[in-house]
């Protein structure tokens, strides 16, 4: 599993285009329709969903992450 240490939250579709899993936000419903992905084990579609200190994110063939954030 990837630890990913960012500055501020991001939401799920920024973080896909982030790693460059899709090559623009525009793709992001569409990568999500059409891929399993999981956030903290349950299926999860929305890419306005904020990715949380912690939260374990799961996107079948592409890769596992855990997000940590700095203490503020």
């Amino acid at each position: 599993m990837e630890t990913i240490h960012l500055d501020s939250m991001i939401t799920l579709g920024k973080f896909l285009k982030y790693k460059n899993i899709i090559g623009t936000g525009g793709e992001a419903k569409w990568f999500l329709s059409e891929h399993e992905v999981f956030l903290n084990g349950e299926p999860e579609n929305r890419r306005g969903k904020k990715l949380h200190d912690g939260d374990e994110l799961v996107i079948a063939g592409v890769g596992e992450y855990k997000f940590k954030y700095p203490v503020q």
